[in-house]
This record gives C-alpha cells, sequence and structure tokens, in this order.
C-alpha cells in the first residue's frame, strides 16, 4: 500500500467514525440530550421519570414524584423485532411503538387525546364521564372496551383486547393482579402525583416515546410550556394577590391539598397565593371544618372542583353544608368553580395547564386577560 493509499483510508476510517456518534453502548442521560435532536426528548419539569438512552433501546426509571414511595418501576423500551440480551433483568421489556394499550385513568388518557393517539386506546375502564367524541365512538363500534373498575376488571374481556401494556396506577385501589395473571407488561403512570402542571403535562413524552412519536410529544409540549410561561409573566406583574381557599367537606373532612401542589403552584403562577402556603405537604390532606375555617374564612376567592347534575349556584353550594355561607368568598361571589358533569376536566385539562392557568387568571386578574372565555374554571354567578 502506497502512501496515498495509506492516508485515504485513515481518513475515511474517522469520517465513518464520527457519523456513527452511538456506536458505543455507553448511556446518554436525557438531561444531556441535544435539544437539536428531535428524536430523543428532555426532561425540564418532570420529578417522576428520567430516561437513558443507547443504541437500539431505552432505559425509563419510574419513581413517585412526592417522595411517598421509594419503588422504582424499571423500564427498557426496545425498537420493536430488536436484541435486547444485555439489557438487565431488573428492567421490564416493553417493545416500541406501542400498537394497543388499556388506560385506567381520563387523566392517562388525556395525553392520548393530545397527541391524536386514541387509535392506540383499546381498552378503559369506567365510561360514564367520558366526553371525548372520539373515544365513545370507538367503544360504541367494538374498537374499544370497557374493562371494568379498578379492583374489579373482567378478565375475559382484557384476555380479547390483547393489549401491548396496559398503563396503572400502583397507589390507586389496584387489583392487577388479574392482569398479572395475563402476563401483559404494566406501565406505571404517576403524571397525576407530579408537583407542577408542567411536570404533570410533560408525561406527554413519557407517552411519546412508547408510541415512537418523540418528536411529536416534543413540540406539543413545547407550545403548552410557552403559553404557560407567557400567563405566568403576565401575572408576575400584579400587586394585590387575593389568598384562595380550596376544597370542601367529605365525609366530616375538609379535604385540601398541601403547600407545595401542584394546585398551590397554579395559584401563585395566576398571581395569587394558597391559604395554606406555608404548608409543607405535596399531597393531599385532611382537616376538620374549625381548622380551615380558621385560616380561610376570609379568604378572597373559593375554588371547588363539584360533580352536580344541572346548574350549580350558590344555594346548591349551601345546602350541602350552611356553614359554607359565613366564608367571605361565598358572601361576596368570589367562588371558582369547574362542574365535572359538564366540562372535560380530567379529560384534558392535565395536558392543558395553560388553558387553566388562563381561566384562574381570568378569574383573579379580570384586567389581564379580558377577551378570554373561561374553559374549565370560572366565577360562580
Amino acid at each position: 500500500m502506497n502512501k496515498f493509499s495509506f492516508l485515504y483510508l485513515i481518513i475515511i476510517t474517522i469520517c465513518f467514525s464520527a457519523c456513527n456518534p452511538n456506536r458505543s453502548q455507553e448511556g446518554t442521560n436525557s438531561s444531556s440530550i441535544n435539544n437539536s435532536d428531535s428524536a430523543h426528548i428532555e426532561i425540564k419539569y418532570a420529578q417522576g421519570f428520567k430516561v437513558t438512552y443507547f443504541d437500539n433501546y431505552k432505559l425509563v426509571d419510574i419513581q413517585d414524584p412526592q417522595g411517598e414511595s421509594e419503588t422504582i418501576y424499571r423500564y427498557a423500551l426496545v425498537n420493536r423485532g430488536q436484541s435486547h440480551e444485555r439489557i438487565s433483568q431488573d428492567y421490564t421489556i416493553i417493545e416500541t411503538p406501542v400498537r394497543s394499550l388499556i388506560c385506567m385513568t381520563t387523566l392517562q388518557l388525556s395525553n392520548f387525546i393530545k397527541l391524536d393517539a386514541l387509535d392506540k386506546v383499546v381498552g378503559m375502564t369506567s365510561t360514564n364521564f367520558l366526553f371525548n367524541e372520539k373515544m365513545k365512538e370507538r367503544i360504541k363500534t367494538g374498537k374499544a372496551s370497557q374493562i371494568g373498575i379498578e379492583g374489579n376488571f373482567d378478565k375475559e374481556i382484557i384476555m380479547a383486547l390483547d393489549p401491548d401494556v396496559v398503563l396503572v396506577s400502583p397507589f390507586k385501589r389496584g387489583g392487577y393482579e388479574v392482569i398479572k395473571d395475563l402476563n401483559i407488561p404494566l406501565i406505571t403512570f404517576l403524571g397525576y402525583k407530579e408537583t407542577s402542571s408542567l411536570g404533570q403535562a410533560e408525561w406527554l413524552k413519557f407517552v411519546g416515546m412508547l408510541l415512537g412519536t418523540e418528536e411529536h410529544a416534543n413540540h406539543k409540549f413545547v407550545e403548552i410550556e410557552k403559553k404557560y410561561n407567557e400567563l405566568k409573566a403576565l401575572s408576575e406583574s400584579v400587586t394585590n394577590k387575593p389568598i384562595v381557599l380550596s376544597g370542601e367537606m367529605r365525609s366530616g373532612n375538609w379535604y385540601v391539598v398541601g403547600g407545595k401542589s401542584y394546585l398551590a403552584e397554579q395559584f401563585r403562577d395566576a398571581g395569587a397565593e394558597y391559604f395554606l402556603k406555608g404548608n409543607e405537604e405535596t399531597g393531599g390532606v385532611n382537616l376538620d371544618f374549625e381548622s380551615v375555617y380558621s385560616q380561610g374564612a376570609n379568604a378572597d376567592f373559593w375554588r371547588l372542583l363539584v360533580s352536580h347534575t344541572g346548574d350549580y349556584s350558590y344555594e346548591v353550594l349551601k345546602s350541602s353544608d350552611a356553614r359554607y355561607a359565613d366564608f367571605k368568598a361565598f358572601k361576596e361571589k368570589k367562588v371558582v368553580y369547574c362542574n365535572l358533569r359538564q366540562k372535560p376536566f380530567y379529560e384534558n385539562a392535565p395536558v392543558e395547564p395553560e388553558v387553566v392557568l388562563a381561566d384562574l387568571i381570568k378569574a383573579f386578574h379580570p384586567e389581564l386577560l379580558p377577551d378570554h372565555k373561561p374553559v374549565y374554571y370560572e366565577l360562580l354567578k
């Protein structure tokens, strides 16, 4: 081989190596991924999952964002048909893109609605308050089925659906043993436990990885993030920040969320303060009436999620507990509510935090968004 040929061979070898950056089997954490690679995801807000990339697969570790459980759920998302011999047995193998799946909650379903991927959903639990017309049509025509409720699943229906995976919420009622016996991979979905609105919405990217539509999921999230942060910046200009009460009496206790929850953050981002802002809890808290009254009786606004047939009113609210009429927000007609029987809150709001934020800003500071028409939350008339 002459000198020129030898030099040419070296150059070709270098170019080939440079064009194949994935030859190494060393993992790359998603936090260091170059944003120009739209097929990868970068996690910015979600605390419940992390991703490490390899040649033809990625490892996903899922953990409770609120830290109430130390269990780590491990999944290896492998390109369909590719080898997975080198993957640790600690990881459940999931072949992607997933072709069919079952959702256990409407919060999970919201991700598939947002990504226009309802054709992948072949089963779900109760449809009593289902709003989405496309999903209702799929169930009506037999393209999807109801599988029962948590704790009482119909094993025969699930077997007939033969889904690739089932999305589950392990901290709820459960009853997943029936499904485990069918050897269908169960994937833990903890988006609902995120402590920030954008963190919850960012689980779109996780669903995008399952479906092999990371680029689409990235694009959708960028739109959400941009609008949310623009609204947040708008509300930062206010000097008067009203206090917001939340929750109501249920079975003798007033159920609220803690001061470090995503809801408390939403109030702050909307230019308000949560009445329990000093509380350090991220999840739900049960208080007695006296405790709530002492801290929230003079709150400027009162946020409520209700499930009421027909028109909701102050009289209906008072009829459930006469003591409600003693709250300042009740007296001054400052109750901000969403009726779950009339609005697809759980179907859409988890992946539309910017819309929820706009509703709250409209209620707390109407002068900031004079043309906004409430979608979920509105002032009770």
